[in-house]
């Protein structure tokens, strides 16, 4: 990714936006950490958040104009913040809380005539810098002419302002304001005009000053103007005050010999973009002080404080587990992934939180800015993968699985038969089970298959891998091979139209091969096959009300999530619509195979989503179902409904399939296909190894790992063949391991009668040179060997 991709990555997301209250003042005051310290009654905070923003904290908190609360989302909600008057009571309230630490004194020097608004916030702000200011006044004290326009402006107040304008290098001098005195300061490095003391030396016309740099248009760029009085002849303090900070900004760039006017466009009062959700906030009244002529008491401003809604937008992080735990938001993850493409040589940190999220493109439905979280991370898993960056480990398992379900044990392209019986050449429409699907409950593919062919006439069955799994581990070569493979399989059933049953699927096909006619299983149930019985009868009545999840994959696909509330309804089924349901729908931590890279995040995020569901859950997605259960959220898959079996509640807690039985069931549902529709009978591979047994429980454990029931029988007959084992002298185990692909698999077990017992197994998919046997307990037997 180029640095210009990556900017406009981080553009994209709005959170570090200025939220709209700072937007709209001309000196970007930050309302939100302010608030939060009065909310919390720490006003000794609060009042360091105004001097941290504001010059002459003293003075602007009692006069500025708050033209914050005309931005403030509470509006609609109890109305705006009290923020002028919150700030008023901090600083009559709390005395200065921080001090200018002397610097030693710039070269420079500094003019200002004038003791406005605008010419004491230019004085104050270049001292700050160090520079020495030589201000001049016409009055009889300094910005005597404040003290009479805004009465709530104490003397003393002014005074504190003053005293540390001189400590901090600003000399006060009273001087006429007139040319004479303009020409005496032409010789200073910089000088800035008040216009409202001074309108004898301001141009003829404002417009003859530049907005951006307050020189004169052709004059010295060391002399600037500002102060000055709005068309009916008045004027406002912040915005004065704005006006010198501008001016004092062009002037320090004049001294220091930087451009006027680069970078200069988030000057002042400015548009935001950040999104402050205000879905189910109820209003809350602005709170009025008991005593209004004495301002809030500080109990009265704790409270009014208390209703700010600090806001930010994290609308997508709020529902999303993945961005939650790594503690960021997309702009700061756009920046961490790029900085760890970017490395070299060394730890790719961020490799996990790459691999870690679902791709299921919830967050760009939710984010106003329609920020994707999947294209982010797809394109670092691509862009990786590419420059051979990604360790094979992250994704590896998934890729296997594919494979072994697209291999010849598992796949089968089925033309169908004719209505006489006899087998046909080419099909109009071919049923796409999907191969979660396929190895999960095969005898419900067959069902389906049934109705399909009753209903539509010729039908074919492709048991195949969409190639998803490539797409999502970035593998882009792969994925097109695996695309190219199933559209050559396609032609040859005479480019029928597909029947799918896996909403990824349904997306992956439609994205991959637009020359291919994609339909969702659900859409021809529910309008195209009369068979599929929905008399009352046969319909499900005394089912208890469900809750829908629907799969990620299908959130932009109407039909497909109108068909499946259609059946459920023809079926008699009550549901209910959860608070995130179809486009806000969030991933049951399987899709972008976080359940591989990640198992621990994919779990709580299928238990999240599971405690969203307020009743039992119904899904259309096998693998929802699966995911939901092992949470132990009782659930149905569609095919329970349309095709019930004895008990709906044994269906539901049923506990899911795991990855060997799935991968076994998909070589079943291959095999009884060519048996029952074919007439082939398939001979199946004699098993005469040693036996071996694996309890439930272990079998359990192992498929957290990764571990499939044939890869230990593989490992423990090795061993038992070769002697390459080790002995546990505390209980008698053997240890063995096998190293078939580029994964050692580890297995330890008993002999019992003649069987080998597995009690534990683990692995790890990585090359460890010179690592000896585990040490401690075990002792090499018979045929010791290193990894």
């Amino acid at each position: 990714m180029e640095q210009a991709d990556l900017r406009s990555w981080e553009r994209q997301c709005t959170q570090d936006d200025m939220p709209k209250c700072r937007a709209a003042c001309p000196l970007q005051m930050d309302v939100r950490p302010f608030l939060e310290r009065m909310a919390h009654g720490d006003t000794p905070g609060a009042r360091k958040v105004l001097e941290r923003h504001l010059p002459l904290p003293g003075v602007l908190g009692r006069i500025c104009e708050h033209p914050c609360e005309t931005a403030c989302v509470r509006q609609e909600l109890g109305g705006p913040l009290a923020v002028g008057a919150l700030e008023r009571v901090c600083v009559s309230q709390c005395a200065q809380q921080t001090r200018n630490l002397p610097r030693p004194p710039k070269s420079k020097k500094v003019a200002v005539i004038g003791d406005g608004m605008a010419g004491l916030v230019a004085a104050w702000d270049l001292s700050r810098k160090a520079y020495p200011v030589d201000l001049f006044y016409a009055g009889g004290r300094p910005a005597e002419g404040l003290i009479a326009a805004f009465p709530v402006l104490t003397p003393e107040a002014l005074d504190g302002e003053l005293e540390a304008m001189r400590k901090s290098g600003v000399t006060l001098t009273r001087r006429e304001p007139d040319k004479a005195l303009f020409q005496e300061v032409e010789g200073y490095d910089a000088v800035f005009v008040d216009v409202s003391c001074a309108p004898g030396l301001a141009p003829a016309s404002r417009d003859a000053v530049d907005s951006v740099t307050l020189n004169v248009a052709g004059g010295p760029e060391h002399v600037c103007f500002g102060g000055w009085p709005s068309p009916d002849g008045t004027g406002t303090p912040v915005a004065w005050a704005a006006e010198g900070r501008r001016a004092a900004m062009t002037l320090e760039r004049s001294m220091t010999g930087v451009s006027l006017t680069a970078s200069r466009e988030n000057e002042g009062a400015s548009a935001t973009r950040l999104h402050t959700p205000l879905d189910g906030l109820a209003p809350l009244q602005r709170l009025e002080p008991e005593h209004p002529g004495e301002g809030y008491s500080l109990e009265e401003a704790k409270t009014e404080a208390g209703r700010c809604l600090q806001c930010e937008c994290l609308i997508c992080v709020r529902e999303c587990l993945y961005m939650q735990k790594y503690k960021g938001y997309p702009r700061v993850y756009a920046r961490q992934m790029y900085n760890n493409a970017a490395i070299v040589k060394g730890h790719h940190q961020a490799n996990t939180m790459i691999n870690s999220c679902t791709l299921c493109g919830q967050c760009e439905v939710l984010c106003p800015e329609g920020f994707s979280m999947a294209d982010l991370c797809l394109s670092f898993r691509e862009d990786m993968v590419r420059r051979g960056m990604m360790p094979p480990s992250a994704h590896e398992f998934a890729l296997e699985d594919m494979a072994a379900a697209n291999g010849p044990e598992c796949a089968l392209s089925f033309v169908g038969s004719g209505a006489d019986g006899k087998a046909a050449e080419r099909c109009g429409q071919v049923f796409f089970p999907g191969c979660q699907l396929a190895g999960a409950r095969g005898e419900q593919v067959l069902a389906v298959y049934e109705t399909l062919r009753k209903d539509l006439g010729s039908v074919g069955l492709l048991l195949q891998c969409c190639g998803v799994p490539a797409q999502w581990a970035g593998e882009e070569k792969l994925f097109a091979e695996t695309v190219e493979a199933l559209k050559s399989t396609w032609e040859s059933l005479g480019r029928p139209r597909v029947i799918a049953a896996c909403a990824s699927c349904c997306k992956t096909l439609r994205e991959a091969l637009p020359e291919v006619s994609v339909v969702s299983l659900w859409e021809v149930l529910d309008t195209e096959c009369p068979s599929l019985s929905f008399r009352e009868e046969a319909c499900c009545g005394g089912v208890p009300t469900l809750s829908i999840h629907d799969p990620c994959s299908a959130r932009h696909d109407e039909a497909w999530l109108r068909s499946v509330r259609s059946l459920l309804s023809k079926r008699g089924v009550p549901f209910e619509e959860p608070r995130l349901s179809g486009e806000t729908t969030p991933c049951c931590g399987y899709g972008g195979l976080t359940w591989d890279a990640n198992p621990q995040l994919a779990s709580a995020i299928a238990a999240d989503r599971a405690g969203q569901l307020e009743h039992d859950a119904v899904t259309s997605c096998i693998m929802c179902r699966e995911r939901l259960v092992a949470e132990g959220k009782p659930s149905l898959h569609m095919l329970d409904l349309l095709y019930p079996g004895e008990s709906l509640h044994a269906a539901a807690t049923a506990k899911g399939s795991g990855l060997s039985a799935r991968r076994a069931g998909r070589a079943a549902l291959r095999t009884e296909v060519l048996r029952r529709y074919a007439g082939e009978s398939v001979a199946e591979t004699a098993d005469d190894g040693i036996p071996v047994r694996i309890a439930p429980d272990v079998l359990e454990k192992m498929e957290e790992r990764h571990i499939l029931r044939e890869d230990a029988v593989r490992v423990v007959r090795h061993a038992e063949a070769s002697g390459d084992t080790f002995l546990n002298r505390d209980n008698g185990h053997f240890l063995a391991s096998l190293r078939p692909v580029r994964v050692t698999f580890w297995v330890e077990y008993s002999v019992e009668d003649g069987v080998c017992v597995v009690h534990d197994a683990y692995c790890h998919r990585m090359e460890v040179p010179g690592t000896s046997t585990p040490k401690g307990r075990y002792e090499a037997v018979r045929n010791p060997f290193h990894l």
